[in-house]
């Protein structure tokens, strides 16, 4: 196996090594993104479940308030319901809290305070082990029941840079795959809000066009009663002295 490892291209060593590292920190990490809809005078809930020592990173943002604001009330609470994160009427926030009570933990949406508009919101939610090393023993055994190298070998072949290196890309892809998200969530926002004003705009010139139209026919009859003197109207100017 050591002679089969050995004799196989450098590029697909660090392949298989670096399947092997990413296969257990994906392991370690939850990731998941949503977008929910909170009924006006509702409040909406959603549970996960954490381990003591793990870490939650939480980022919501209001993308469209039907015809109202922009925002929403937010309430973070532990397995036993005490309250952790609270935001009232808020556009959009980012929380992270490190986990001490192990359970089901509660993310709720309110929009109690709303009498008429449904509001939509995006969320991503992050549960990841901070600080500990990635089963490191479990790596090493698995590596070297492929390659029959000890542990000092790895090190004298440098794959502990080659970890470091890998960890940084992979942190680097899911930062710039959250930036995106948080952007797509930007342009949801800002598309409903131009949709939301693009009819207002539209309601309001129909409304002034209609004020305008009936102003010119008032005119018009005004000006033809002055001067019809069999009407009515005419009476009644000729009784007001004009």
């Amino acid at each position: 196996m050591q002679a089969i490892w050995l004799g196989m291209p450098g590029f697909v060593q660090l392949l298989i090594i670096a399947a092997l590292l990413l296969g257990v920190q994906d392991a370690e990490a939850y990731d998941k993104e949503m977008t929910v809809y909170v009924d006006a005078g509702k409040t909406e809930c959603l549970y996960h479940s954490v381990r003591q020592g793990e870490t939650i990173d939480f980022e919501y943002q209001v993308i469209d308030g039907g015809h109202g604001d922009l925002d929403i009330s937010f309430t973070l609470l532990d397995p036993i319901g005490l309250v952790i994160v609270s935001d009232f009427k808020k556009p959009e926030n980012v929380h992270r809290h490190e986990v001490a009570k192990e359970g089901d933990y509660r993310f709720c949406f309110d929009n109690s305070f709303s009498m008429f508009n449904r509001k939509t919101v995006f969320f991503e939610l992050i549960v990841e082990r901070e600080g500990e090393e990635l089963q490191g023993d479990t790596q090493w055994n698995e590596v070297d029941e492929l390659t029959g190298l000890s542990r000092d070998e790895y090190y004298d072949m440098k794959v502990q840079d080659i970890m470091d290196f890998i960890g940084r890309i992979r942190l680097q892809l899911t930062k710039a795959r959250q930036l995106q998200d948080v952007l797509r969530s930007h342009e949801a926002r800002d598309r409903n809000l131009a949709e939301s004003n693009f009819q207002k705009v539209n309601h309001w010139s129909m409304l002034q066009i209609g004020a305008m139209i009936g102003v010119g026919l008032i005119q018009v009859l005004m000006l033809r009663s002055i001067f019809a003197t069999g009407g009515r109207m005419h009476n009644l100017w000729r009784k007001l002295g004009i």
